[in-house]
């Protein structure tokens, strides 16, 4: 425990959004944050009293952190696997620990995983050289194939498709870069549009499974969420829960468990990926659920029992504020003017973040009982503070708004 006759302290290795988030739940709860961040002033350092500046890849800088800390979690899924082991011998609890957080950092290790448990996803290999990517093209049927790195790669960086093996050089050379990076090759899946399934699971083994989502990504970034996913057969939505619910115990994740899917053409459910932290699919749930991802993140890693992930109303829809060339370019908090006249129930998060162009600074949603309308209003807000046009989008009866 921390040593004090207060709640215990949590550590958290990360400044980014998620961690921010984690703060505004925490506050409601009561638990005291001890933040490692990468600066003075990104995104949670800005909300976290208790912040130490340093390196997450350097063990003394995480053995000061988690003095008096009970339990570590993550803003990401990077810090080194030994130095979580570390941890955990001197008695600090790391949630999700090394052997699940691994199966985040490691697309290689999470394949080979998903087939000793019979868990489907897209048909794959790791290849060495680029006359292995082309035995596994045509093992699939050809090109084009998918090209990834095993570590390392987010927000669609270090993902190539390819249509021939020479342009499988530029992947070889980044995997080279990366401490135990491979290179995975998977097939291009003809899917319907992409899932997510979101589970928080806590050390007893309680399990709270949010509804399965829709999520449009752009250029690899995650743009716009809808919960639940509309027109998502029962019998899929329950294969993607139960899928998430077996993962998150298969592997022994404690915290939050995002498992991002693939709808297929012909009716299947394949795993694309593994986030082993709150992630931008669940940001729905800060609004739009009864207890948010962030709140059963903290209550699960603290084996808290946890909240009802059941939805609020019957649909909720999430766009990112990714930063534009606009007027509001550089202020974001001139936008508010606008947006909240206009709708007085969306609901805006802003992240502290220098806005650059394309980077992810907040995300909106709107919430109610006809998705059309939610969305209408959800996409409109988001496209205000982009400074992109809004005029083709439907505008609510609001006259007089500015």
């Amino acid at each position: 425990m921390s040593g004090t006759s207060g709640p215990p302290v949590l550590a958290v290795i990360g400044g980014g959004q998620l961690a921010r988030m984690m703060a505004q739940a925490a506050i409601a709860l009561d638990l005291p944050l001890r933040l490692l961040a990468e600066g003075e002033r990104v995104s949670a350092a800005q909300v976290v009293p208790d912040t130490t500046v340093g390196d997450y890849r350097d063990l003394a800088t995480l053995r000061t952190v988690a003095e008096g800390c009970s339990v570590v979690t993550f803003d990401h899924e990077h810090v080194p696997p030994p130095h979580l082991e570390t941890l955990a011998r001197e008695g600090h609890a790391c949630r999700p620990g090394p052997t699940a957080l691994v199966h985040a950092q490691d697309k290689a290790v999470m394949r080979a995983r998903l087939d000793e448990l019979g868990i489907p996803s897209p048909r794959h290999a790791v290849v060495t050289t680029t006359e292995e990517v082309d035995r596994f093209a045509s093992s699939v049927g050809g090109y084009p194939v998918v090209l990834k790195t095993s570590r390392g790669g987010y927000d669609g960086k270090g993902v190539w498709v390819i249509d021939d093996a020479r342009a499988g050089e530029v992947a070889f050379a980044a995997a080279a870069t990366v401490q135990g990076g491979r290179v995975l090759a998977e097939e291009k899946v003809g899917f319907r549009r992409e899932l997510s399934a979101l589970v928080a699971r806590s050390p007893s083994g309680q399990v709270a499974a949010y509804p399965v989502v829709e999520s449009e990504q752009r250029n690899g970034v995650c743009w716009e969420v809808t919960a639940p996913a509309p027109d998502l057969a029962e019998p899929l939505a329950l294969e993607a829960q139960q899928i998430a619910m077996t993962l998150a115990a298969s592997l022994e994740v404690t915290g939050v468990l995002a498992v991002e899917l693939f709808e297929t053409v012909d009716g299947r459910i394949l795993v694309n990926e593994l986030a082993m932290r709150p992630h931008n699919t669940g940001h729905w749930s800060i609004d739009g659920a009864v207890t948010s991802q962030f709140e059963n993140h903290l209550r699960a890693v603290m084996d808290l029992p946890l909240g009802s992930p059941a939805a609020r109303q019957p649909w909720a829809v999430m766009v990112n504020i990714l930063g534009g060339e606009g007027p509001l370019a550089d202020e974001l908090y001139a936008g508010y003017p606008h947006v909240f006249a206009r709708d007085p129930d969306l609901k805006v998060h802003l992240y502290g973040k220098e806005v650059k162009s394309g980077r992810k600074v907040g995300h909106v949603t709107a919430y109610g009982d006809d998705l059309d309308e939610v969305r209408a209003r959800a996409r409109h807000a988001a496209a205000w503070f982009r400074g992109e046009p809004t005029d083709d989008l439907e505008d609510p009866a609001q006259e007089g708004s500015p």
